[in-house]
């Protein structure tokens, strides 16, 4: 059986923000009303400290509240109990808005401002989906087939987002081998390839390929439709490659990997984005190769590693 944790609290009906401020935590973390004053999560240590610290908050003011332990006596309850988290009316009024959207739309930067919103929105309504269905599938494929679709139109050649589990990969069989991407590197793939040359294989040689040409049969390709590493889900190829090789616990390159994404693809906020964004476009500028721009770029990206490796030292 599911175990959830329920809240029952009492608010003091003269104190409007306190029970205001309540209500919309309690919205927040996604909670489901079994009736009035009683309010459910799953049970972990997570929604635990959250209703600990709401109830002792509550009493402070004034209020009564206490965080109980569930155990539904059946399945027949457990079932219900996970119904009340169900998220479909959300994921309707999502899709409701996807529809509505027209990739071939004259201006391609409000389409671009409508998807990164809708992606906000589902990010926080799958955060929220503790019992995930056939409905959150559908939607975030549905999306992704739209900022594909942009993608495609923006900016020919960049890799669409694709499904599935990814490869729990051991960095010692990948040695001295031929990887390949897409030429003129961008973010992302610049990123990628000083990742691959820095933590998975320090041998490694690259072909950079024209949209024209395609890419060298005996590479391991990055960044591009059909590679072996490439966006996956929400993830960019950075991350893709990050998670493949057990280095997403590395936490000098996570503030790395929400830079490469943010600049990669708007989501997310990084401060030092815009500081690297206008190094790599001053090296672009100047430098006419690739090549050349990954190993001055592979120094930039050296010292900011370095830099998120030592947070506490000021220069």
């Amino acid at each position: 059986m599911t175990p959830f944790l329920a809240l029952v609290l009492s608010l003091p009906s003269r104190n409007a923000t306190e029970r205001m401020r309540a209500w919309r935590a309690l919205k927040a973390w996604g909670c489901a009303v079994l009736r009035d004053g009683v309010y459910l999560l799953p049970a972990n240590d997570d929604h635990r400290q959250k209703l600990t610290t709401l109830s002792c908050e509550v009493v402070e003011s004034g209020g009564q509240a206490e965080v109980l332990w569930v155990t539904p006596h059946s399945p027949t309850q457990e079932g219900a109990f996970r119904a009340r988290f169900d998220r479909g009316g959300e994921y309707t009024a999502l899709l409701a808005e996807m529809d509505k959207l027209d990739p071939a739309f004259p201006d391609p930067n409000h389409l671009r401002k409508s998807l990164r919103a809708l992606r906000r929105r589902l990010v926080e309504v799958t955060g929220i989906d503790f019992f995930p269905g056939q409905s959150r599938q559908e939607i975030e494929t549905r999306l992704s087939e739209l900022e594909a679709a942009l993608n495609a139109r923006l900016s020919p050649g960049e890799p669409g987002r694709t499904q599935g589990a990814l490869e729990q990969l051991r960095a010692d069989q990948f040695q001295g081998r031929l990887w390949t991407t897409r030429n003129d590197l961008g973010v992302d793939r610049l990123a990628s390839a000083w990742l691959i040359r820095r933590f998975i294989d320090p041998g490694a040689g690259f072909v950079w390929f024209s949209p024209t040409e395609g890419p060298p049969p005996e590479a391991i390709g990055f960044d591009f439709d059909g590679a072996r590493f490439t966006h996956v889900g929400a993830r960019v190829t950075f991350e893709t490659l990050l998670a493949s090789f057990g280095l997403e616990e590395n936490p000098a390159l996570r503030p790395l990997a929400r830079m490469v994404r943010h600049l990669d693809t708007g989501e997310g906020s990084a401060e030092e984005a815009a500081g690297f964004l206008a190094l790599l476009r001053g090296m672009k500028a100047r430098l006419n190769n690739d090549d050349a721009f990954l190993e001055e770029g592979s120094r930039i990206l050296d010292d900011y590693h370095l830099s998120f490796s030592n947070p506490e030292e000021q220069p």
